[in-house]
């Protein structure tokens, strides 16, 4: 019997002037239902929003202590050779009730030579959304720099994105230097490289409680923006019950997505990666080594590299995001 098991951590809550009361109520997260939150990190290894454990003997310690003890047990030894102990992925929900900032994040040279840190390539998954809600991402069609400070100048910038009306169950992946926004009347789970680092383009002039209006990183995300990120980069998938079928595949991780209303075994023994579990609708069981984990809606369980063998159990369906790294895809594989 493995001493490591399926790991829950405390949702890290994020007031914003943006959000709503969904991730409270339709998302089970624990907080004043009156309060506006905005995101909930799930998993985080951002400075100053370490997750820590919620369930089982290591409830209480933060993912760097889980990852400083257990190394590559918990990440997988190649991910722990190039990522030490920070965690590499966060995982957010996200809900938007008020269209957000247009923004961009910078790739790895760039934000590491700026802020020591990690770039942002990250996905969106559409949990909820309303008929009038808006995704903008990339250009209208290739543009260049001094169109755009035009638009941005004349507060026409959303006049030259490319703008697309999602559905749930739809994917919208972002590599760094593609401008976007996730507009009103949406909630969505995001994947994302760990990193904190955003150039907020236009705020549509919106001012917080006290009349003033967000900072705006102008300079800065001109030379992050990719003038050529242009036209729709929306996936949408209709999964076939009890399969594993894959949304997004790049360097920075993997995700899929499973629908089942049966059992469905998973066998992880050729992948060297943490397994991450998003439940977006049902709930079922982790099954492992005689022991079983309970997932609901809206919980994200992180499952250690070491545990290689386990049986998803609907209640009596289920839908989840299946998250890992794996720079080979075709090693991938799964019982069902």
């Amino acid at each position: 019997m493995s001493e490591l098991y399926p790991l829950k951590f405390e949702p890290i809550l994020k007031e914003k002037i943006w959000g709503g009361q969904a991730l409270v109520n339709r998302y089970y997260k624990k907080a004043d239902p009156s309060v506006k939150y905005g995101e909930s990190w799930e998993i985080s290894a951002v400075s100053e929003n370490l997750s820590v454990v919620s369930n089982g003997f290591l409830a209480g310690n933060n993912i760097e202590e889980l990852i400083e003890v257990y190394m590559g047990d918990i990440t997988g030894d190649a991910v722990y050779d190039k990522f030490g102990l920070e965690f590499p992925l966060l995982i957010k929900l996200i809900e938007a009730r008020e269209d957000l900032s247009i923004q961009v994040h910078p790739g790895n040279e760039m934000a590491w030579e700026r802020h020591k840190g990690y770039g942002k390539t990250e996905m969106w998954y559409i949990l909820e959304s309303e008929k009038e809600s808006r995704i903008f991402t990339g250009f209208k069609e290739p543009t260049d720099k001094d169109t755009y400070l035009k638009a941005l100048k004349s507060g026409d910038l959303s006049q030259i994105m490319n703008v697309e009306s999602p559905e749930p169950g739809d994917v919208f992946f972002t590599p760094a230097g593609r401008i976007h926004a996730i507009g009103a009347g949406i909630i969505l789970a995001e994947i994302q490289q760990t990193s904190d680092i955003t150039y907020r383009i236009f705020d549509w002039n919106r001012k917080d409680q006290d009349g003033n209006e967000r900072e705006l990183h102008t300079d800065l995300a001109i030379e992050a923006i990719d003038f050529e990120a242009a036209g729709t980069n929306s996936i949408r998938v209709n999964p076939t019950l009890n399969k594993t079928e894959n949304l997004v595949n790049c360097e920075f991780f993997i995700t899929n997505i499973i629908c089942f209303n049966e059992l469905i075994s998973k066998d992880y023994n050729l992948i060297d990666s943490f397994i991450i579990y998003i439940c977006i609708e049902g709930e079922f069981l982790i099954r492992w080594d005689g022991n079983s984990e309970p997932v609901i809606k809206g919980e994200t369980v992180l499952l250690p590299a070491m545990i290689k063998d386990v049986v998803l159990e609907p209640s009596p369906q289920a839908r989840l995001l299946e998250i890992f790294i794996n720079e080979d895809i075709n090693k991938y594989r799964s019982k069902n």
